[in-house]
């Protein structure tokens, strides 16, 4: 069984992003490790990038922030080296395409599973090119977690029949971020998912409420939350990990109730 079963093995997940290195390695570190104290089910870590996919204004930012700050690839793998001496709840990169080449794919999967990463996901990545990376990630035992989007339509069924991990179902078209009501009739491809696969799926994109998060959860497997933690990290800086604990207690009481 993968390991990011686990994370969904007790009923609800509730599953944190963030950026590391904003506005440093060793906040994202206290973060984690509050997220986790907290009930976080797993944690997507992400790898900043220049110019990311599908991200909006607040993770756009974080990505910045680390990066002005020189992390770096190999700086994210000491960290997650050194939370596995205590976290053992799953972990999954979310990067991009151009992280993972320039850093080369062997190499960089080889220390996934040196560090203890359970999970990739590289929103950029067509799913129908998918294979270029499938295969170095099955003989690392790293999960290549697959994306399903409102506009994934006659593909669903598809991409849920080879899905690992996890399914990441997009709530809402358009970027990352907070949004006030989502609109997206998921009830349906959620259907599809559960008709084509019995891989726990998870709803991220515009959850930042524990009204929201709960509602995504009744749906689905559990709830994926990204731009209101990054807006906490921007706010307290240093000081947020206590923040973030106690937001992360909030979201995981809701998804499970």
């Amino acid at each position: 069984m993968s390991n990011i079963a686990s994370a969904f093995a007790n009923g609800k997940a509730f599953i944190p992003f963030i950026t590391c290195g904003d506005p440093d390695l060793a906040t994202t570190a206290a973060a984690v490790r509050a997220a986790v104290e907290n009930g976080a089910d797993l944690i997507e870590l992400g790898i900043p990038f220049s110019d990311p996919t599908a991200e909006g204004p607040v993770i756009q930012e974080a990505n910045i922030r680390a990066l002005s700050g020189g992390v770096t690839t190999d700086k994210i793998f000491n960290l997650v080296r050194d939370l596995r001496r205590d976290v053992t709840v799953p972990f999954v990169f979310m990067t991009y395409v151009n992280v993972v080449f320039s850093y080369g794919a062997e190499r960089f999967l080889s220390k996934c599973k040196e560090t203890g990463v359970d999970g990739l996901i590289l929103p950029d990545l067509p799913f129908e090119e998918k294979e270029e990376f499938l295969s170095v990630c099955r003989e690392k035992g790293v999960d290549l977690i697959s994306m399903i989007a409102p506009t994934s339509e006659k593909r669903i069924a598809m991409i849920a029949k080879e899905a690992e991990g996890f399914l990441y179902i997009v709530s809402s078209l358009g970027v990352t971020g907070t949004r006030s009501e989502i609109t997206t009739d998921l009830s349906s491809i959620i259907q599809v998912v559960r008709e084509n696969t019995d891989t726990p799926c998870a709803i991220g994109f515009g959850i930042s409420t524990p009204e929201q998060a709960k509602k995504m959860a009744a749906l689905s497997d559990g709830a994926i939350v990204g731009s209101a933690i990054i807006k906490l990290l921007a706010e307290y800086g240093d000081d947020a990990p206590s923040h973030i604990g106690d937001y992360v207690r909030a979201m995981k009481e809701a998804v499970i109730s």
